[in-house]
């Protein structure tokens, strides 16, 4: 289980992966994880998948093997709208079975023509019955320029503090391309009492198509660095990857100089990219 001790005086580094989608077959994920092996993360988490699209089973299995065979501590993402209480604790269940510990609690997507359960409406509601359900480290998402879906941002850090109340102690943002709302978000986050240690969500974006569509779900804004980049080298997709690969690590250096509590790097299940960043700030996650 992560220990909240981790965080105690130093900086983090974990990776997120994603299962490969239903069509495709489970080991490509192995494929993954063994290119990012000798990278030595804090934990690396894995989705359910977006817009309905979630394989519970395939989320589980891969969670557990990287315990059990890469021996790196996983984290379950586990979205509630379209849950019941029934098949939640069913998964509680499942992950206790299967040495799972670490749950990154979501509200998650919403599917058109679909009709929510109604059991967990929010994700608090989530996290409060996983308090309740087992001993699970909980996890939460934010979001550094607030949620498409809220009004505000005070009305965010209201429901985001709703969580931690509920029992979320460890908070990973949503990606972000400029710092400066990170730094903004945090203040506001602590006004408001939110302890919980806060890991910023890094995506380094290698091409156009990916970038477009990540920004049309979270409503994350290009500030005028990022745009003067995308025109440079957006269509050469080699400069591209080395141009969006360096963008993501000054971010990285920026953050942890100004003592962020970690780095949730968004790998996209690309080993190669991860290593590249990984080696330009190793010295940097040094105890």
């Amino acid at each position: 289980m992560i220990s909240d001790s981790l965080f105690h005086g130093r900086t983090i580094f974990s990776f997120e992966v994603f299962p490969p989608k239903r069509s495709a077959p489970i080991d490509t994920i192995y494929r993954t994880l063994d290119g990012l092996q000798g990278l030595h993360p804090d934990f690396i988490s894995v989705t359910y998948g977006a817009a309905g699209n979630g394989n519970t089973a395939s989320t589980v299995q891969i969670a557990s093997a990287i315990q059990r065979q890469y021996g790196i501590e996983s984290v379950a993402h586990l979205p509630c709208l379209y849950l019941s209480h029934k098949q939640a604790a069913s998964m509680v269940s499942e992950f206790q079975e299967n040495g799972i510990q670490n749950i990154l609690a979501l509200r998650g997507d919403v599917v058109p023509d679909l009709q929510p359960q109604g059991d967990f409406p929010h994700a608090s509601a989530l996290v409060s019955f996983l308090k309740q359900a087992g001993n699970f480290h909980i996890l939460a998402a934010c979001y550094p320029e607030v949620h498409p879906e809220a009004p505000d941002m005070k009305t965010d850090i209201r429901h985001l503090k709703e969580k931690t109340d509920a029992g979320a102690s460890h908070l990973i943002t949503q990606l972000f391309l400029d710092n400066t709302y990170f730094y903004s978000f945090l203040k506001r986050v602590r006004a408001a009492g939110i302890t919980a240690p806060v890991e910023a969500g890094i995506m380094p974006v290698i091409n156009k198509k990916q970038i477009q569509r990540m920004v049309s779900l979270c409503g994350a804004s290009l500030p005028e660095k990022f745009r003067t980049m995308m025109d440079r080298y957006g269509d050469n997709p080699e400069a591209m990857q080395d141009a969006g690969i360096a963008y993501a690590v000054d971010q990285i250096v920026d953050l942890v100089s100004h003592g962020v509590d970690g780095i949730h790097l968004y790998t996209m299940n690309n080993p190669l990219v991860a290593r590249r960043i990984c080696k330009a700030t190793a010295t940097l996650f040094k105890n």
